[in-house]
């Protein structure tokens, strides 16, 4: 304490007194104040440690321990002591259970004023989708089409309003199934539905048998056009589209619509249905990637323009038109080449005839010497001589066309 005197005045800078020993006047006086102090602060402890302690006075069975005169706790500020109207502190477990218990006594209220716990889950449940005019229209008496979620595929692909066609109900109360059943939009179901029963069916009774199922191709799937990678979204992608390769009916019989073997009015019939009933068909000779079906769809297009592409082909001939057909044994015999250089040649002989025999030219020129002498029988034997001269076979010609363009090309040149 003395020590600490000292460096106290010296950091001061004043200059105290001595007496003979070296000791400062007033030094004893402040060495003495001083551990006055310091065993005051050890005995006593701080006014917030004895009224924490008296609060609690039965948690502790010793008295509370001394703090050392180098601890930090002697400089740190203790808090303030927590005041008596203060609530208690509650653990997490005993709050859930009181909130559980909260929620159990307010619930009658709750119901009082109409809001209930199962209320505000409801509310927050997204609401039901509201059923369509064309869903409410295609009851059951109609077709056996039950509803779907909406499908939102990739880019521009499924739709909303969506069912399931499985078949088709006809007045009579029978049913033309689908086979396999056919995802579509509503309004396109009903379309197929009313081409069903108002002209497809009656049309099939013309063939002594009702109709039975209906042969789906294809109808969703989520593709370009003709199953081209990059082309334009398909109808079948917007689920508004079905291909149909025929019907079958109830006897057995498979009709398929682009068999050439069918009856013609038959196919012209369906023709002028199904383009009377959709927005577009397609069939044979409109490409060639509806050679063998029937595609047909309710495509959105300006001023309701409307495409119908379908030739209803005859049966293909027995004999294919590319080969020439038989000869009949009664036809005249065929002008060739030959036998127009035979003909010339003949006719090239006959003329020189007379000019060929030897001594004819030459009689002509002497006259009398050489002529036979008359006798009055001599006109019927000159008349016997002509008329066995074409008895007579004519000389071969030989043949002269090579020779001839040989000449031809002698004198050209």
């Amino acid at each position: 304490m003395v020590g600490f005197v000292s460096f106290s005045a010296r950091r001061s800078g004043r200059k105290w007194p001595c007496d003979g020993h070296g000791v400062a006047p007033g030094s004893m006086v402040s060495a003495a104040v001083a551990a006055l102090a310091l065993s005051w602060v050890m005995t006593v402890p701080p006014a917030a440690a004895r009224s924490r302690d008296a609060g609690h006075g039965h948690e502790h069975s010793g008295p509370a321990p001394a703090v050392r005169p180098g601890s930090p706790l002697a400089a740190v500020p203790l808090p303030r002591p927590r005041p008596e109207t203060a609530p208690q502190s509650v653990s997490r477990e005993q709050a859930k259970e009181t909130a559980k218990d909260g929620a159990k006594d307010e619930g009658p209220e709750q119901a009082k004023d109409g809001v209930t716990k199962d209320g505000a889950k409801e509310a927050k449940t997204p609401p039901a989708p509201q059923i369509s005019a064309c869903r409410m229209a295609l009851t059951e008496d109609i077709a056996i089409a039950p509803s779907i979620p909406p499908i939102k595929g990739p880019g521009a692909c499924g739709g909303d309003d969506l069912v399931r066609l499985e078949a088709v109900v006809l007045p009579d109360k029978r049913r033309v199934a689908l086979t396999p059943a056919a995802t579509m939009r509503c309004t396109m179901a009903t379309a197929v539905a009313n081409w069903v029963r108002g002209d497809l069916a009656p049309l099939a009774a013309r063939l002594g048998s009702p109709i039975a199922a209906l042969d789906n191709y294809d109808s969703y799937q989520c593709r370009g056009r003709n199953n081209i990678a990059g082309a334009q979204m398909s109808e079948h992608g917007r689920a508004n589209a079905l291909d149909v390769r025929g019907f079958k009916l109830a006897d057995g019989r498979m009709i398929e619509l682009t068999d050439r073997t069918q009856p013609r009015d038959l196919r012209e019939a369906v023709l002028h249905s199904v383009c009377t009933q959709f927005a577009t068909v397609l069939g044979p000779d409109s490409d060639w990637y509806h050679e063998d079906h029937i595609h047909l769809d309710l495509a959105e297009r300006r001023s309701n323009y409307r495409i119908c592409q379908w030739d209803v082909l005859d049966p293909l001939p027995k004999i294919a038109p590319l080969m020439p057909a038989m000869r009949p044994d009664e036809a005249p015999p065929r002008e060739t080449a030959e036998a127009d250089d035979e003909d010339k040649a003949g006719k090239a002989g006959k003329g020189g005839k007379g000019a060929g025999r030897p001594g004819a030219g030459h009689a002509a020129d002497t006259g009398a010497p050489h002529a036979a002498p008359a006798e009055p029988d001599s006109g019927d034997a000159d008349a016997e001589a002509d008329e066995t001269e074409p008895a007579t076979p004519p000389p071969t010609p030989q043949p002269a066309p090579a020779k001839s363009s040989k000449k031809k090309h002698r004198t050209r040149s």
